[in-house]
């Protein structure tokens, strides 16, 4: 049987296994891709921004094409530093884009253009603009990777709560930020 004073201290000195999860669009750079919706006659084309807060109707058919190259890119320095510090304390280890994206290779190559060391970082591309996805995604590193730490950056409102609702279920540590810009 296990001793109180042992699982304590025990407890004491296991480090945690972390878990840095960050989007790209509007949360690491901006760019001038867009999306592009057709209804019927009507055509609209958002930005990352808005598509993130947009409600889907009825019959919208979407086209991401712009998305499998990094147009323009603008880096927002603020949180990129904060990446930038996580990747230099942790050499890379259990840091992740996570993508709405479909398509990774574009993102390594512009984070390798500005200069931070992708050996370790990866960059998985859902292909899903489902916050469902993100958060199925984080729980599964959880439940199958052993993380019990978990960082989470997206400027969506609607990912955000998905991954905050699942993590509140996790007996782990964990901070979700709202990008916003």
């Amino acid at each position: 049987m296990i001793k109180l004073k042992d699982m304590i201290s025990r407890s004491l000195f296991v480090e945690s296994k972390k878990l840095r999860v960050f989007d790209f669009d509007d949360t690491l750079v901006k760019t001038t891709s867009f999306i592009y919706i057709t209804n019927g006659d009507k055509k609209k084309k958002l930005t990352p921004g808005q598509y993130a807060v947009y409600n889907e109707k009825p019959g919208d058919e979407f086209d991401f094409s712009d998305f499998n190259k990094v147009q323009d890119p603008k880096e927002l320095k603020k949180i990129t530093n904060v990446f930038r510090r996580i990747v230099k304390s942790s050499g890379g280890d259990g840091v992740y884009i996570l993508t709405a994206r479909s398509a990774y290779k574009p993102i390594r190559q512009y984070l390798k253009d500005i200069g931070i060391n992708m050996s370790k970082i990866y960059v998985t591309a859902l292909a899903s603009n489902n916050p469902k996805d993100k958060a199925d995604w984080i729980e599964d590193k959880i439940d199958n990777e052993g993380y019990d730490d978990v960082y989470f950056a997206d400027d969506s409102p609607k990912n955000v709560e998905a991954t905050k609702k699942m993590l509140r279920k996790k007996n782990i540590k964990f901070r979700v930020q709202l990008i916003k810009h």
